[in-house]
Order: C-alpha cells, then sequence, then structure tokens
C-alpha cells in the first residue's frame, strides 16, 4: 500500500471515528433539532458508566431517609444525554424512546429497583431479572421463560440489553416500544401473573416506592412504571468487544511509522486503536470467521447488520415450521402471509453468552446455529428468500462461531439486591 494511500485511509477513518467515538454521537443527532432543543441542559454520559446502576448508596434495604437524600440531589434529576460506547456509536441515530421518555438518574435508578423486584408478580416471587438476568447474559438458560408456579411460556427469553437502539418489541414486535414492553409480563398469568392495577396498588403501599414515584413522575401509574423500567434497560449496553477493537485497528493496520509523523491527530488515534487491539485481540480463527460472516459465503449479514448487528426485521429460517401447529409469529400482528413463521432478528453482540437459541430455544449451541443455517433451515413455503444451503467447511463453520464468540463484550456492573425495604 503506498504512502499516500495509507494516510488517506488513516484520516478517513481518523474523521469518522472523531465523530463517533472521539466526539461522541453529536453528529449523529444532526438534524433532530426537536430533541436537541430540549435536551439544551442536558449532561452527556456514556453508557456503561457503572455509576448509572450502582444504586442508591447504602447497604441493605433503601429506606425512606435514604432515598429522601437521593431524591434531594438535583443532579439526579438532569437529563441525560447518552454516548454509545464504541462500535455501538455507529448505531446513535437508532436511539429510540428518548424523546417521550427522556433519561436521568433518579429515573434509570427506580427502573434498576422494579427490574430486580419479585414483587412485581403476584406471588412475588418473578422479576424482570428472573428471565432476564444478568448473569445469563440477560436472558435465561432455559429453553422458554419460566413464570409464576413454575409456568413455561411458549418462547425463549430474549436479551434486554443494546435495547434502546430497539424500538417494537418481543419476537414478533407486538408492541411499539420497550415501555410497552416492560409492563406486559406483569399482567401475563403464565409470566408474573398480576394485574396492572395489582401492581399499582401495591408499590404505592411500599413508602420507598411511593416517594419516588411521586417524585420522579407524579405519582404511581402502570405507565410510570414501564418509563422507568425503560430507562433502566435503554442504559444496559455491551461494551467493546474484540470485534469492536478489531474493526477500529483495521483502518490503520497497513501505517508506518513515519506515516504519522506530521499529523498528531492521526498519531493519537492509531495509538489508542493499536492499544485496544492489542489489549483485545481477535484469534486469527475469528478474523476469519469474519470475513465468511461480511460476505456472500457467511451471508449472515443479509439479517445480521448495522452497529448492533441486527437488522430490526422479521425472517421465517424455518425454526419449527416442521411442527403440527408452528408458532406463526410476526403473522399474528400484521395478518400479512409473508410474515408468516417470522421472528425478529436477534444481535449477535454477546450471542455467546445467551443459550439457548432462536425463537423457542430449540437449538443449544453456536455450532448447531451455524450448522442449522449451513443447511439452508427446513424447508417451507414461508421460508425467507434469504435463507440458502451454505456449504462450509467444517474449519470455516468453526471460524464463524469464533467470530461470534469474539462479539463478546461486558456489560455494565449493576446492584442486583438492594431493593426498597417493605416498610
Amino acid at each position: 500500500m503506498k504512502t499516500d494511500d495509507r494516510l488517506s485511509a488513516g484520516k478517513c477513518f481518523a474523521s469518522v471515528f472523531a465523530a463517533f467515538c472521539c466526539l461522541g454521537v453529536s453528529a449523529a443527532f444532526t438534524g433532530l433539532s426537536a430533541r436537541t432543543a430540549a435536551a439544551a441542559d442536558a449532561v452527556e454520559v456514556k453508557l456503561g458508566d457503572p455509576s448509572l446502576t450502582a444504586g442508591v448508596p447504602g447497604t441493605g434495604p433503601i429506606t425512606l431517609p435514604q432515598i429522601e437524600t437521593w431524591l434531594d440531589d438535583p443532579a439526579n434529576f438532569v437529563e441525560l444525554k447518552p454516548i454509545l460506547p464504541l462500535g455501538l456509536s455507529q448505531g446513535a441515530a437508532q436511539i429510540t424512546g428518548l424523546d417521550e421518555n427522556p433519561l436521568n438518574r433518579a429515573k434509570i435508578e427506580l427502573g434498576r429497583q422494579l427490574y430486580f423486584d419479585t414483587r412485581l408478580s403476584k406471588d412475588s416471587t418473578v422479576s424482570c431479572a428472573s428471565c432476564h438476568d444478568p448473569s445469563m447474559g440477560y436472558t435465561a438458560h432455559t429453553t422458554t421463560g419460566i413464570g409464576i408456579d413454575g409456568q413455561a411460556g411458549g418462547r425463549n427469553s430474549p436479551v434486554a440489553y443494546n435495547r434502546i437502539l430497539s424500538g417494537k418489541q418481543f419476537w414478533d414486535g407486538r408492541v411499539d416500544s420497550l415501555e410497552a414492553q416492560a409492563v406486559g409480563p406483569i399482567a401475563n398469568p403464565i409470566e408474573m401473573g398480576f394485574t396492572h392495577e395489582g401492581v399499582v396498588k401495591r408499590l404505592a403501599s411500599i413508602p420507598v416506592y411511593a416517594k419516588q414515584f411521586e417524585k420522579v413522575f407524579g405519582g404511581v401509574t402502570i405507565d410510570a412504571v414501564g418509563q422507568a423500567i425503560a430507562a433502566f434497560e435503554r442504559v444496559i449496553v455491551t461494551a467493546p468487544s474484540p470485534y469492536d477493537y478489531n474493526e477500529q485497528w483495521r483502518p490503520f493496520q497497513d501505517l508506518e511509522p513515519e506515516d504519522l509523523e506530521d499529523d498528531p491527530e492521526l498519531a493519537q488515534l492509531y495509538a489508542e486503536a493499536k492499544a485496544g487491539v492489542e489489549a483485545h485481540p481477535m484469534s486469527e480463527s475469528a478474523k476469519r470467521g469474519r470475513e465468511i460472516f461480511f460476505t456472500e459465503k457467511g451471508n449472515c449479514t443479509a439479517c445480521h447488520v448495522g452497529a448492533n448487528l441486527a437488522d430490526e426485521k422479521y425472517h421465517n429460517i424455518g425454526v419449527g415450521m416442521d411442527k403440527e401447529k408452528p408458532d406463526v409469529g410476526r403473522f399474528a400482528v400484521t395478518k400479512d402471509e409473508k410474515d408468516y413463521g417470522a421472528f425478529k432478528t436477534p444481535t449477535v453482540r454477546n450471542v455467546a453468552l445467551t443459550a439457548p437459541y432462536m425463537h423457542d430455544g430449540s437449538v443449544a449451541t453456536l455450532e448447531e446455529v451455524v450448522e442449522w443455517y449451513d443447511k439452508g433451515g427446513h424447508p417451507s413455503k414461508h421460508l425467507s428468500e434469504k435463507i440458502r444451503p451454505l456449504k462450509l467447511t467444517e474449519q470455516e463453520q468453526t471460524d464463524l462461531v469464533e467470530f461470534m464468540k469474539a462479539c463478546t463484550g461486558p456489560t455494565p456492573t449493576v446492584e442486583t439486591s438492594r431493593l426498597p425495604a417493605d416498610s
């Protein structure tokens, strides 16, 4: 590669990296004048900041004096402008829900408490985290979700991270917002088995919750419950993975030290990218898998595209279509024949942590997932035209799995046990 070409490539990346990674996502908000005006005094915060999810200071159950001290701090009510981490930052324009439900620390903290509190279920045994557990990749390692009285749901538990980039929710996209998704399971007889009226009454009877809802929302309502939980979920994002650090480094990998001598800004970006990829390397197998993933050979980007490696669309890949009464998926919502048996594309980010796979939890490992796609799914008249046999070698299948594993990044440290006292 010629020196001028190397410099051009590096400088091109520098401008993009500065827009999305160094200087935040301000460029991605260009044109969104309404949000900019509304959030003129908002404070930028990098998602993944552990202070967002650390809980109210102290130990043991949260007491009324502790929550009053927390709520008296004006800083907890300042609107937050979220900055996405490396990798996800390229999807800043996809951020959803903040116009209707802006973030602040008081709202996020209330949502954190609600997310982990089993008192949102009728018999106080099931919380949001029961099926979307941080220790299990914000899902559950069961074929389907398990609700009150040990009842099994009909579908695998979707992940609860990177939801800030997602509009419609559930495998079939039956609700339009994260807020609506958050309260749906409360009234589902298989999941939390309660009623919206019942949970509102229960929360209002708990002084610490009543005080927070009054200060944050003006009172306890089911809509406020949904807004608080959604606010918490929107700050749960995946940190940069080895894949992201590798992508950051790729434009620089052919540069020589002398190419950087007259460009201090480029030299700094080069040093940062080099340090990142050295600290978080991808294996050679994963690098080969990347080439398969992003080319026609693997055909993965037919659905797994964008910053979150998911197109937010619905596809029939043949899973469960051989059953006598298959799950019709998106068709139940749209009644459109093309949506028969179609389900929302899940993210590849942190997929190594979220087994089992597919909407019905019928595939146990990533190796089996690749085998499914390699054979072209299960024949069906509704099978997506994007699904075809891949004819990968055994080594290529292994490489593809290693690439998906390299898309694993940490999620924020979250306080899971510190919840409001009963009285």
